[in-house]
């Protein structure tokens, strides 16, 4: 999931004057620079956030210049290896990407102020692990998104479904019984890959792990990995996704607006999609978590999202521990999530969003949530994803356990190769 996130309000000299946050001449105070993701939060969000900072900290100024993501990671590279005063003092990176800057030695080791003041215990795990090494933390939780289930409550009730499935077992059940009635009992493409993920975590395995510092492997072909992909054939078989494609190709709100399709993962927003393109679904779609193993808890999830970044080479670490403070912590967490309808950072925090059915239910699957493998590599998988190409094999019957091994020796080479 690549991500997203901040907009801003007032980047410019005249912009803050006309918001009122530009301090008078003379005023001694000090420039944070910030650089968000275009999108991660409405421009009133940062607003009212510029406002409430700088009336809490005289001596600080915000400065928050909002970045595209096509090309940011060049660009915070270059960044953080500049000394001169428009270098940023905090970063919204994507969660999956703070390890390719840990890697090049250009981040500010935050372990310290997570462990005394920032409720690091409570971190959703999807965001905090992939920002942790070892035991030193440089990327800080900002918010999360994962995909649910989307489904048709009118098509659930008319086939005697009261409840969505809390189990997987059950969801298996459910997804027959909906297909009984003559529509897609779920379409879920043989590529999406994302949702694999949380079926191979599920079972305890994983898309691949560090065997020694700095040396990762694949461990598709582990039998807890295997386990995975057998629960996604069997629930992938009960529609008529294709085998040979991804969540993208269809893109799958058309063909979930088409109005015979029943259940769909992805995430919440993707109604919007839904909605435009067949109105007359208003009102009778839901959420639900993915399900887990048994009922005690969700599914495990693919966490998507962004951490905070404080770079080595900011002249002023006070000033953007302070920001970082007070974007990651309850104040603001909950007016974010509340704002864009995202996760907040820490499982505490859910109840914020308990009154918006997707957000929520996104919220209770993040409590299980996971990232991919944190190696600096990983963006090298990805970019030719053999993982894709093992789904579709097994999905047309090749032997699963073959399949997995030969993916498996294509991850381990992409992580062994640092470009050199």
């Amino acid at each position: 999931m690549r991500h997203r996130l901040l907009a801003v309000v007032c980047v410019t000299a005249s912009l803050l004057t006309a918001c009122g946050a530009l301090p008078e001449a003379g005023s001694g105070r000090r420039t944070v620079t910030v650089w968000l993701m275009k999108d991660s939060a409405s421009k009133e969000f940062l607003k009212r956030f510029t406002e409430d900072f700088e009336r809490k900290h005289g001596d600080l100024r915000l400065d928050i210049r909002i970045q595209q993501w096509t090309g940011i990671g060049e660009k915070v590279q270059t960044a953080l290896k500049r000394e001169d005063k428009d270098a940023p003092d905090v970063i919204e990176v994507g969660n999956t990407q703070v390890a390719q800057y840990v890697d090049g030695g250009g981040l500010s080791d935050l372990t310290l102020e997570s462990m005394r003041d920032w409720g690091r215990e409570d971190w959703l795990p999807g965001l905090a692990q992939p920002g942790s090494f070892g035991s030193r933390q440089f990327g800080i939780p900002w918010y999360a998104a994962n995909r649910v289930v989307i489904y048709r409550k009118d098509l659930f009730a008319r086939v005697g479904i009261k409840q969505p499935p809390k189990t997987r077992d059950q969801w298996l059940a459910d997804t027959q019984l909906l297909n009984s009635s003559g529509n897609q009992g779920i379409y879920l493409a043989g590529q999406d890959w994302y949702t694999l993920s949380g079926f191979i975590w599920d079972e305890g395995g994983d898309l691949a792990k560090e065997a020694s510092a700095g040396t990762w492997r694949g461990t598709l072909q582990t039998p807890a990995a295997l386990r995975g992909m057998d629960f996604y054939r069997r629930l992938q078989a009960l529609g008529d996704g294709p085998v040979n494609a991804d969540e993208e190709h269809p893109p799958q709100a058309g063909v979930f607006a088409k109005g015979r399709v029943a259940q769909l993962v992805a995430v919440p927003g993707l109604v919007q999609a839904i909605e435009r393109t067949n109105p007359a679904l208003k009102g009778k779609l839901g959420f639900f978590p993915v399900p887990g193993r048994t009922a005690a808890a969700p599914g495990a999830v693919f966490t998507g999202g962004s951490d905070l970044v404080v770079p080595k080479n900011t002249d002023d670490r006070p000033g953007a521990t302070a920001v970082v403070a007070a974007l990651a912590g309850a104040k603001w967490q909950t007016e974010l999530a509340r704002t864009m309808n995202y996760v907040p950072n820490k499982t505490t925090l859910a109840k914020a969003v308990a009154g918006e059915e997707g957000a929520a239910a996104m919220a209770a699957g993040a409590a299980q949530g996971r990232a991919t493998p944190s190696s600096p590599q990983w963006a090298a998988v990805e970019a030719d994803n053999p993982i894709k190409a093992y789904m579709t094999k097994v999905l047309n019957g090749s032997d699963p356990a073959t399949e997995a091994r030969r993916a498996s020796e294509r991850i381990t080479e992409a992580l062994a190769d640092k470009g050199e």
